[in-house]
């Protein structure tokens, strides 16, 4: 059967347009290896502090649900073949996947997933970024929490080691990560 002209032309354009959301995908995942490079490690838990989550929610928010899981799988796997893409304090590969942090990073997709389908669904204001973010974090640690409990067989234990040193900079990176799609979305919108 023949095609049209229509549909002939249109081809290249689909190769550009799923070109451009691969390379959107890709980058956004180096993202997020390059946040994991600012790490500082604490001496009361295993679990570092790191700016990871901030670009978790930053590319959840700013991408959608789709690109953003699509872009936080591609890094898990990325981190599972051993690319230098985690925090560089942990072992690496799926070593540091079955570790201390690997209920955060195994939640990691999901987040970003959360985290851009409450955006999609209004205006991204920095209202709706701060609640995308908290509810996002919220599952976030459920994830790193749980992991840590079935690797301590402690709540207490899962608790001082997973949150209790980590609210103020999560606080923090979910206002930073709102505050920067809602002013871009500003900034877009004027250009």
């Amino acid at each position: 059967m023949a095609k049209s002209a229509t549909q002939v032309l249109a081809a290249p354009v689909r190769a550009i347009e799923w070109g451009t959301e691969i390379i959107i995908v890709i980058s956004a995942s180096l993202l997020v290896a390059l946040c994991a490079r600012c790490t500082a490690l604490l001496a009361a838990t295993p679990v570092p502090i790191t700016l990871q989550n901030f670009g978790v929610l930053l590319v959840g928010m700013a991408l959608g649900r789709k690109r953003g899981f699509a872009a936080l799988g591609l890094y898990l796997a990325e981190g599972a073949m051993g690319l230098p893409v985690f925090n560089p304090l942990g072992p690496g590969g799926i070593a540091q996947i079955l570790g201390p942090t690997g209920g955060y990073l195994m939640a990691y997709p999901f987040v970003a997933y959360l985290a851009g389908l409450i955006m999609e669904r209004g205006e991204k204001t920095f209202l709706r970024g701060l609640t995308a973010g908290f509810l996002a974090e919220i599952l976030l640690f459920a994830g790193g929490l749980s992991w840590l409990y079935v690797l301590t067989h402690s709540l207490t234990m899962a608790m001082k080691f997973g949150l209790s040193w980590f609210v103020i900079a999560e606080v923090l990176k979910i206002a930073s990560a709102a505050g920067i799609v809602a002013g871009w979305r500003r900034f877009s919108v004027k250009l």
